[in-house]
């Protein structure tokens, strides 16, 4: 049991890095995520089934998710339609494009074929099937981050971070924003729609409204991770984001299991999701003015010292 929590939210952990790209180190209102993601799931899918091998498909998967956030992008940045309408219409059109990836089907399965996750216990043999999965997602997603984590700290990584907080200082140094958030998201989206292609397989089956409200969820995951502890350090950044997807999907788990409880259904977790999410904006926004309130009065107690301390040196002088 708590085997599969993990593996969930680990495959979940590599969506949520692929948000932080676009929301939080971009800061860009991406929406393509839903779509994204469900096209990633259903190129895996039709690939694994058609025989081109799991590897091909989670390469295919990752490519079809950096097209479709290439495709946000150059409708942002050439048509000069906002981020956000601009992902909402990449989202859209994806919808209809995933129907006809999945053979004009709303879900295919994948039983009795062989995926990541009927390999991987034969590859870990000496562990149970459950801890094979485990092991091989984790191994994955270490890859993922340690690439992740180096990546942004190349010349490119850097550039694309001071975009995110300052596209004028981007421009002044004579690089093109245009092209680099064609790159972020783009790459944001084929970590996400690779998220997509290895949840297909794992839950056996890729669907396309597997993205239905995986925003949201991507979002809250990030607020989790926030509290743990703050840094500026990627390595860090990308650390806390994991444990706030596997810590929300944990939360999650339990409400459906327990939630009966307190009266609450699988039908109320979309609910709550966002209720979460405006509860970790609120006490991020308290605890920011709590802090800045706290740094002005020490900026004020460091000024009346020294103005304290000059008006006691003029007086020792005027004695003199």
């Amino acid at each position: 049991m708590i085997e599969g929590i993990f593996v969930d939210g680990l495959i979940f952990a590599i969506m949520v890095i692929g948000i932080l790209i676009t929301f939080r180190i971009l800061d860009f209102p991406d929406m393509t995520c839903d779509g994204s993601l469900a096209a990633g799931a259903a190129v895996a899918a039709m690939s694994i089934t058609g025989g081109w091998g799991i590897g091909v498909g989670l390469l295919l998967a990752f490519f079809v998710g950096v097209a479709a956030g290439t495709v946000t992008a150059i409708i942002h940045t050439k048509l000069k339609v906002p981020g956000l309408l601009a992902g909402i219409l990449t989202m859209t059109m994806l919808y209809s494009i995933n129907l006809r990836i999945l053979g004009n089907r709303a879900n295919v399965p994948l039983l009795r074929i062989e995926t990541l996750y009927t390999l991987l216990p034969r590859i870990f043999s000496f562990l149970s099937p459950e801890w094979a999965a485990l092991t091989g997602t984790f191994l994955a997603l270490i890859i993922l981050k340690v690439i992740i984590d180096v990546f942004f700290r190349t010349d490119l990584g850097l550039a694309l971070g001071a975009m995110g907080s300052n596209e004028q200082m981007i421009i002044s140094q004579g690089m093109n924003p245009d092209v680099l958030k064609m790159i972020g998201i783009g790459l944001a989206n084929g970590l996400i729609a690779l998220s997509g292609g290895l949840l297909a397989q794992y839950q056996g089956f890729a669907d396309a409204n597997l993205g239905q409200g995986m925003l949201v969820q991507g979002l809250a995951a990030i607020m989790i991770g926030d509290f743990l502890f703050s840094s500026n350090k990627i390595s860090f950044i990308t650390l806390r984001v994991v444990i706030g997807a596997l810590i929300y999907k944990a939360l999650m788990f339990f409400g459906r299991k327990y939630g009966y409880l307190v009266g609450i259904t699988p039908n109320d977790f979309k609910l709550l999701t966002g209720l979460l999410v405006i509860a970790s904006l609120l006490i991020a926004k308290t605890r920011s003015q709590a802090s800045s309130s706290g740094a002005r009065k020490r900026a004020l107690l460091r000024n009346k010292r020294k103005h304290a301390a000059e008006v006691q040196r003029q007086e020792e002088n005027t004695h003199a």
